[in-house]
């Protein structure tokens, strides 16, 4: 089993500057952060770089020239030393990114695994459980079981000027506490919550990613769109994907690594 590895790396963090810390948006990129004198996109190529099963990587970065060639002056040297390839992603979606690097697999290469770039904190014993279950079955993800109670709800929030933030209304960035009316509380008894890597073999990816519809939350939805079986193997907790700025400090306690500021000075970057 050949396996290439693709990272979409070509969002905005547009979620990480809305959070509740940086409510004004600064424009950090969540894929610079520090761990422990790495960057998070680091860390997420440094789970694949030294397997044996891993032919390539494909780092896939910004759609816009200017966008890109910002993110090839901040990672490019770092991607070329790790042996991964940058390529430029998609426009708009996700599913564009990955279709975009899924051009640039090497045809010798019979499985692709697609992971979440800032999902850097994955234990090396779930990505063997997802390769060695991909032997034996087209598409593979990992996944946990959802222990909380699930609720469908309004997609519009209330209007409730008791909720406003004064402050938040007058800059304009609405308010701070969002309320929504329940609809309905979700059977969560065959619920399970997926992560990455998935790997799929890869002439399945390449008639997946050939439908005239691409719109999936993840790559696993275009398998099952063509009637294929996926497979879920065991996932873990602790594999989280940086989304807003507070799950931060939670992913630096979780790799035992610090941020730049609890370093010695000659140690930051």
């Amino acid at each position: 089993m050949r396996i290439s590895v693709i990272i979409p790396a070509a969002g905005a963090s547009t979620r990480y500057n809305q959070g509740e810390h940086d409510p004004l948006g600064s424009g950090r990129s969540k894929l610079d952060e520090d761990l422990g004198g790495k960057t998070v996109l680091q860390r997420s190529i440094e789970l694949f770089n030294t397997r044996d099963e891993v032919a390539q990587i494909i780092v896939a970065g910004p759609y816009e020239d200017d966008a890109f060639g910002a993110f090839q002056l901040r990672h490019g040297d770092r991607i070329s030393l790790l042996g991964a390839m940058l390529v430029r992603g998609g426009q708009t979606h996700r599913y564009e990114t990955v279709a975009s690097a899924l051009a640039h697999v090497d045809e010798s290469c019979t499985h692709v695994a697609i992971h979440d770039a800032a999902r850097p904190a994955t234990d090396a014993a779930l990505i063997d459980r997802v390769f060695d279950a991909a032997k034996s079955n087209p598409a593979v993800i990992p996944g946990v079981r959802v222990s909380d109670t699930l609720k469908r709800v309004d997609p519009d929030p209330i209007e409730d000027a008791g909720n406003l933030d004064p402050v938040a209304s007058i800059l304009g960035v609405g308010t701070t506490h969002e309320m929504h009316r329940v609809r309905e509380t979700i059977d969560r008894s065959h619920l399970m919550q997926v992560q990455t890597p998935q790997v799929f073999e890869r002439e399945l990816l390449v008639r997946a990613y050939g439908q005239s519809d691409l719109a999936s939350t993840d790559d696993a939805g275009l398998i099952e769109r063509l009637g294929e079986e996926v497979v879920i193997v065991e996932g873990d907790a602790l594999n989280i994907k940086l989304t807003r700025q507070r799950d931060l400090p939670l992913l630096r306690a979780i790799m035992g690594v610090k941020g730049p500021s609890e370093r010695p000075t000659h140690k930051r970057f």
